[in-house]
């Protein structure tokens, strides 16, 4: 019986994710296996404990996948953190769009939700009366 050929991924895909307010694109193509982040190597990211939760969608599924996959990130808005689980985001899209295989989808929502649903949570407005949100100035009665 004859090999079963691999699938056709699209030519290119372009996703976000999300984090806060942070804001990442991934513009994913053929190519050699390189993933720049804001023009720069995504190894160069410190410190270096972001940056294995960053490629954790790239060890998730294997550095095969890659080989023939380029990623350019560009990143906005937010701090490290949320930038950081912006771009994971980002990166799990872009391989579920270009690759198109629900085991890829499944894999990475066993392993984690946030990598491919974003999380709706926001910062709360602060409101008069106290010095933040919920808390309030203490109350004298004499």
């Amino acid at each position: 019986m004859a090999a079963v050929a691999a699938p056709t991924p699209t030519e290119s895909v372009q996703c976000f994710g999300r984090k806060k307010t942070a804001v990442a694109v991934t513009h994913c193509k053929r190519g050699r296996g390189l993933i720049k982040l804001n023009g720069t190597p995504i190894e160069l990211v410190e410190p270096e404990i972001l940056r294995f939760k960053a490629v954790e969608p790239i060890l998730l599924l294997g550095r095969h996948r890659f080989a023939g996959v380029d990623m350019r990130i560009r990143v906005k808005g937010g701090g490290h953190t949320s930038q950081i689980y912006a771009i994971r985001q980002s990166i799990a899209k872009a391989l579920v769009a270009f690759y198109s295989k629900k085991e890829i989808k499944d894999l990475l929502i066993r392993y984690d939700r946030t990598l491919l649903v974003a999380d709706p949570r926001r910062c709360e407005p602060k409101k008069f009366g106290g010095r933040g949100a919920r808390s309030r100035f203490q109350k004298s009665y004499r």
